[in-house]
């Protein structure tokens, strides 16, 4: 039974191969994947994805290693959505067909900088845009309202005794600027500090991108657009999506990253206001200084 649930996901055949595989009726080969699928979310959510489990310190320990990896300072996670490829559901209109010109649901994730997700909202119409998912999901709306127990601020590295900074997510140009989640320069033929913010920005927010990578290279369902019903794709993509995080923290998580380069030391900051323009404004500012800036940068941009 459990092997049979493994390799649907893992190789994406469908129930009807299964079926002669292992000598049983399609509908039983679908009943075994949609109760495990159930189970394994039921079971491995309030340890892996519950968001009570998140405290003060654990949004440090990620923004130490988000600036570890990627020099970007007080970044708590990345956001971005996923397509899930999925057959048109019956009567669903083009709610589900998305601007890739293709019929969706949309995985919105939040990851850290080991690509693993923090919160996961899955099943939203792929007509929907990233940035109205990421504002009606529940991982956005308790960002926006500081119920995450993320502190108001933390000093930058090398500042301890500076002004504080708040704590934000990264994520590309489809997202709206806030306190809390910072998005990229959008305009064309920017100056100089704007672009390194820019370069600066995609280094953190590739982690995503990264994540979901592993995630389809892991779970190849994902290869192929989903033929079931919209509840049993959500069951599907929320489980792969905790058997992930399962999966990585068991088997570790530490290993050469070829795309991080060497981190800085002693770097002093300082920002006046806590809006996400100003404090994009300031960051595109201070990482040309001496003491902001990275030594290949702007060979990068």
């Amino acid at each position: 039974m459990v092997s049979t649930f493994y390799r649907y996901l893992s190789t994406g055949i469908s129930f009807s191969g299964l079926s002669f595989e292992y000598l049983i009726a399609p509908s039983t080969v679908r009943a075994i994947v949609k109760d495990c699928c159930d189970k394994i979310w039921e079971r491995l959510q309030p340890v892996y994805m519950g968001s009570d489990k998140m405290n003060e310190e654990d949004w440090i320990n990620i923004a130490d290693k988000f600036y570890d990896r990627t020099n970007f300072p007080n970044v708590i996670g990345a956001v971005d959505g996923k397509h899930v490829r999925v057959v048109k559901p019956d009567n669903s209109g083009s709610k589900y067909f998305n601007y890739k010109k293709y019929f969706s649901q949309v995985l919105m994730a939040w990851v850290d900088a080991d690509y693993k997700f923090v919160f996961i909202d899955g099943g939203s119409l792929g007509g929907m845009s990233n940035s109205t998912v990421f504002k009606e999901s529940k991982m956005g709306q308790m960002l926006e309202n500081n119920k995450l127990n993320i502190r108001e601020g933390w000093p930058l590295p090398g500042d301890e005794n500076g002004r504080m900074m708040p704590f934000y997510v990264v994520a590309d140009k489809a997202f709206g600027l806030s306190k809390h989640v910072l998005r990229p320069y959008a305009k064309k033929n920017l100056a100089i500090p704007k672009r390194i913010f820019n370069y600066r920005h995609s280094r953190a927010r590739r982690l995503v991108e990264c994540t979901f990578g592993i995630l389809v290279n892991k779970w190849r369902i994902f290869l192929r657009p989903l033929d079931i019903g919209e509840q049993f794709c959500d069951s599907i993509i929320m489980c792969c999506c905790v058997l992930h995080k399962f999966v990585r923290m068991k088997d570790g998580i530490h290993f050469p990253d070829t795309l991080c380069e060497c981190t800085l030391d002693n770097v002093s900051f300082g920002v006046s206001e806590h809006r996400g323009a100003d404090v994009r404004r300031y960051l595109s500012s201070c990482f040309t200084t001496p003491e902001g800036a990275v030594p290949w940068q702007y060979n990068k941009i």
